[in-house]
This record gives C-alpha cells, structure tokens and sequence, in this order.
C-alpha cells in the first residue's frame, strides 16, 4: 500500500518509505536571522546532508511571491509560480509529498498550507523534522539529483485565504476569531525584532505557534483538539483566521488544526507586516 499521509508523518514511518516512486521529499530549511548569509543557510545545509532524496524549497523564491501592497515580508505567490515549481520538483497529481526543516516544523507548515490550499491533500509535515530524523541515525545524502519534471497546474481555493485587511476588519467585527501566532512580547508590542512597528491587529487574540508542540513534536490531535474547541469556544474552526509576522508561522496553526480534525480554518497571508504597511491602521498593543 502507498504512503497517504495528508497532516503529519514520523521519522521511522517517512524512513521505511524512502525510495518509492510516488515520494517526493522537500527540505525547507530556512533562517530568518539578519545575518549576511543567512537568507540562503538553509539551501547551503541542504547541500551538505539531507534526507535521502530530498530537493530543496527556498522560503523566499520559491514558498513567496514578488512584493506588492499590503502582502507582507513573505508574499503569497502567483498559482502558476507555484505549479512551476511543484513541476520542477517532481510533484504531480498523486504524488504523497513530505516537508521537512530543522526547526519546529514552520517553514514545512508553509509548503503544507500551500499544496492543501492548492488542492494537492496528499502532503505531510515531518514530526520533529531534521533534528529528529538525525537524533534517530537515519540515513542522510549529500548527493543533489533533479527530478524528472511534471506539468502540473491549479489554483489556490478561494475560501483557503483572506488577502485583504478590510477582509480581516470584518471578519472580527462578525465576531470571527483572528489568531496571532508570533510570541506573546511581540503580539502585546514589548519587541519587536523584524517589522518596523510593534504591536498587533486591534481585535486578534494571541496563541504563539509553540503552544502546538510538546518537546519538539505535535501535540496528539485530541490534546490539540481540546486546544483549539477553547479558542474556537463553539464556532467552527471556519470561523478562525491565523496570521503572525509574514504569513509563515501561522500556517503552523492550520497544520496543527487539521491533525486535530477540524478543518476548514484559513490564512491572513500578508499577517502583520502587511497590516503594517499602511501606517493609517489601527495598532493594538497588551494582553
């Protein structure tokens, strides 16, 4: 039986797959540090080890579009940039896809919340990604071998995302919920080491991305569930908008959300730096 996984995947399950001709693994290792060099770190550790197989998805060419008004630091990209991309990498209708960083699972949150607003459901994160695949002694390459590309082609659901802050002002103002994912002291406007201004969208109730983990791993979809029913406080979970700085982060929200079982939660893509480009908007600060 092929691997169908649609949410998450565990080390020893993705290890016992490699080498089938229906899996493409992606690493989307990725830093956001200000440091010269650091914006290509990700693709240069790629180089050196990765999971056996793997090609390489970079957060800003190829998980982004190119800039314009109110899309944020990490702009959604067109659809075809993206089909051009999944083409590239081999990825096709049928095709179980696997995304992986070194971190706490964000960046392979963005590709997982770009395939499934695309249509492609057959996508999983890697459970405790890099760190764990290594922990465990599976196997690593260094070895880089294109794809044989694949047309592919489609569009990003339209109910998947909210683009438009007024979009976002209503939405609250019906009494939706809007979710923040960046770390408290930068949601209540205390720091605020990345976007020129500090705050949050007058309205958003803050649940930073980490709450989703338990010693580098998802929590179990009933403890997530259980989770999430308070915040949602009996809206469905299509009443829940997540946002964080740029559009990355918050993407762990609907990861975490859908391994819960309660689908149907969209996306804020331009999240705080794109409010922010506006200096005309409301800012909040506090709890």
């Amino acid at each position: 039986m092929s691997a169908d996984w649609s949410t998450l995947v565990s080390a020893e399950a993705l290890a016992a797959a490699l080498g089938r001709d229906d899996l493409v693994i992606v690493d989307c290792r990725f830093s956001l540090a200000a440091a010269a060099g650091a914006v290509d770190a990700g693709e240069r550790a790629w180089r050196t080890a990765h999971v056996p197989g793997a090609v390489y998805a970079h957060l800003d060419r190829d998980l982004s579009g190119p800039h314009a008004p109110g899309r944020g630091r990490h702009p959604w990209p067109t659809a075809a940039a993206f089909a051009q991309a999944l083409g590239r990498w081999g990825i096709g209708e049928g095709v179980q896809v696997v995304a992986y960083d070194d971190g706490d699972g964000a960046f392979a949150a963005r590709l997982w919340w770009l395939l499934h607003s695309f249509g492609h459901r057959r996508v999983a994160v890697l459970d405790g990604g890099w760190a764990r695949w290594t922990a465990l002694g599976l196997p690593v390459d260094a070895s880089v071998t294109a794809r044989s590309p694949r047309d592919a082609a489609g569009a990003f659901a339209a109910d998947a995302l909210l683009h438009a802050a007024d979009d976002i002002r209503r939405h609250v103002a019906a009494g939706g919920l809007l979710v923040d994912a960046r770390a408290a002291p930068r949601f209540r406007g205390e720091v605020e080491p990345i976007d020129p201004r500090a705050g949050h969208v007058p309205g958003a109730v803050n649940r930073p991305y980490a709450d989703n983990l338990a010693d580098g791993r998802f929590k179990p979809a009933d403890a997530l569930a259980r989770e999430f029913g308070v915040l949602l406080d009996g809206r469905p979970p299509s009443a829940l908008v997540a946002m964080c700085g740029s559009g990355v982060t918050a993407c762990h929200h609907l990861l975490a959300m859908a391994h819960a079982g309660l689908d149907g939660a969209r996306l804020f893509p331009g999240s705080w730096s794109g409010w922010i480009e506006d200096p005309a908007r409301p800012v909040a600060t506090g709890p």
